[in-house]
């Protein structure tokens, strides 16, 4: 049978699914790094996330379960002892007398994400320090702490006020495949910026003084330069900043009254721009003599980022960079956060889920098999239609592991009633063909896919509303489902609708 191009379309979007989703991935053996405790021996070691364990003092790990039994005995003494960690990223010896402080998780399967009810995450319950809010305050500060997980570009997250009985207000942040030392990096810092000369503060960081900042535009942010030290590796970043009208004034005044020091790189102001977070000196920037008693609105700056490696440290400064922007976007939160609750949230219904989905499915579509084959007394036409339906799931779960989606059980519903909406057009395609003799094959199926083309636009039309206004849940089911839909009607039906023909011919 000549291959049509429509079939050789979805061909070809089978292939880049199956890289999109790396399936090989199942046969990797190790455990994967989720997180390091900063300062840790790890740490110090050079052990990071993302990292594969493969051995432990030459014992090969295959799973969590190896990683457990190896640790679980080997500190007890309270001796330092040596260990020994062969990763995918090279070998690091520890010398120490306590578990090193990572966390680690088996190696994922593919590249599909998984959320909260699936894989698990990360949950903390915080309130303000010090302060007791109303419920206006609570969800206000619920309101500043979203959007600025959403800035660092968090998906799978809920960030839900609430109370006891007793009328404490709480809020409770959930993210998805995060650790507790993760999500404590996140929130328990309250993140004010304050720019200073002279410990005279020139401007700090939220829309009072930050008309905008330069973000994803590497005409004014990025990695500057990368170079070599004593350590390891320093990457030094640099992007413009906006100052409104009266900052920038408060700016000039201040710098109109120091002096100018002539150095070996140029002419400088004798006092220095120095950069605070939460209190911490961040970085100190030198003033160029143009800049004395000059009212400008756009300044730079700078910092770095460190690594063993030139990519470790790339990686690094471009974290610290984007930590720096998001702060300076969304500003110091109003109170300081104090956790009384951080803890790991087991899946809801994980692994046993989703063998049930598996085998649900399986189940369906084969009852869905028995009966095409009766109604269509055609082997070949039952499997097509087979076919197709595990090709939208595929081309669907490739897409989703593509833009980072976390699928959870909800997205998993979307998946399977884009695959319904699938079997029904592909139906109607084999009943057109199969009616009206007076026309031809090609006209018959043209006409068929009219319809379809008709109740995929009435689909898309019902999903965008919910995928806009319903949270989790519905976002999850909309997307999946918008994703399913539209990968049947560009790649799948077409090819469907050609293979009809050639079984037809």
């Amino acid at each position: 049978m000549k291959l049509t191009f429509r079939i050789w379309i979805l061909i070809i979007v089978l292939i880049l699914s199956a890289l999109m989703l790396a399936p090989w991935k199942a046969f990797d053996k190790g455990v994967l790094i989720r997180s390091v405790e900063s300062n840790s021996t790890a740490f110090n070691q050079g052990l990071r996330d993302g990292q594969i364990i493969q051995s432990i003092d030459g014992e090969v790990v295959n799973d969590l379960e190896d990683f457990t039994n190896i640790i679980k005995d080997k500190y007890l003494s309270g001796e330092k002892v040596k260990t020994t960690f062969l990763t995918d990223q090279g070998e690091f010896i520890l010398f120490t007398n306590e578990t090193p402080g990572i966390t680690v998780s088996d190696t994922p399967n593919s590249n599909i994400q998984t959320g909260l009810d699936l894989s698990g995450g990360s949950r903390a319950l915080i309130k303000a320090q010090d302060v007791q809010l109303s419920k206006d305050d609570i969800n206000d500060l619920a309101a500043v702490i979203d959007n600025r997980l959403n800035v660092y570009g968090i998906t799978d997250m809920k960030v839900i006020p609430i109370s006891d009985l007793a009328g404490n207000n709480y809020i409770m942040i959930e993210i998805a495949g995060t650790t507790p030392d993760d999500l404590k990096e996140l929130v328990s810092k309250q993140g004010k910026f304050e720019a200073k000369i002279v410990n005279e503060t020139v401007f700090i960081g939220g829309n009072q003084d930050i008309t905008s900042v330069c973000r994803n535009d590497a005409t004014c942010a990025g990695i500057e330069s990368c170079q070599k030290s004593s350590d390891g590796y320093f990457c030094n970043f640099r992007f413009s900043v906006y100052l409104s009208e009266a900052a920038a004034e408060k700016h000039a005044n201040i710098t109109d009254k120091l002096s100018v020091n002539t150095t070996p790189q140029g002419n400088y102001l004798s006092e220095k721009l120095d950069l605070y977070v939460d209190d911490s000196l961040l970085s100190s920037l030198s003033i160029s003599e143009g800049l004395k008693g000059r009212v400008t609105t756009q300044i730079a700056i700078s910092g770095s980022g460190t690594g063993t490696t030139q990519e470790e440290a790339y990686d690094d400064a471009e974290a610290e960079m984007h930590k720096l922007q998001t702060i300076l976007i969304t500003g110091s939160l109003p109170y300081k956060l104090e956790i009384v609750k951080l803890d790991t949230i087991s899946p809801l219904f994980g692994q046993k889920f989703i063998f049930s989905i598996v085998l649900l499915a399986g189940s369906v579509f084969l009852i869905i098999s028995l009966i095409l084959f009766f109604r269509y007394r055609n082997y070949k036409t039952a499997l097509a239609v087979i076919l197709t339906m595990f090709s939208e799931a595929f081309i669907t779960l490739a897409i989703a592991s593509f833009i980072r989606w976390n699928l959870d059980a909800a997205s998993i519903a979307g998946i399977i009633a884009g695959m319904g909406t699938g079997v029904n057009d592909q139906i109607v395609i084999l009943d057109e063909a199969a009616t009206n003799k007076s026309l031809s094959l090609k006209e018959r199926i043209k006409s068929a896919l009219f319809i379809i083309f008709g109740a995929f636009f009435t689909i898309i039309a019902a999903m965008i509303p919910l995928f806009w206004a319903g949270a989790g849940m519905l976002k999850g089911l909309a997307l999946t489902t918008i994703i399913t839909v539209t990968a049947g009607i560009l790649v799948t039906r077409p090819a469907f609708a050609d293979i009809v023909n050639k079984i037809g011919e």
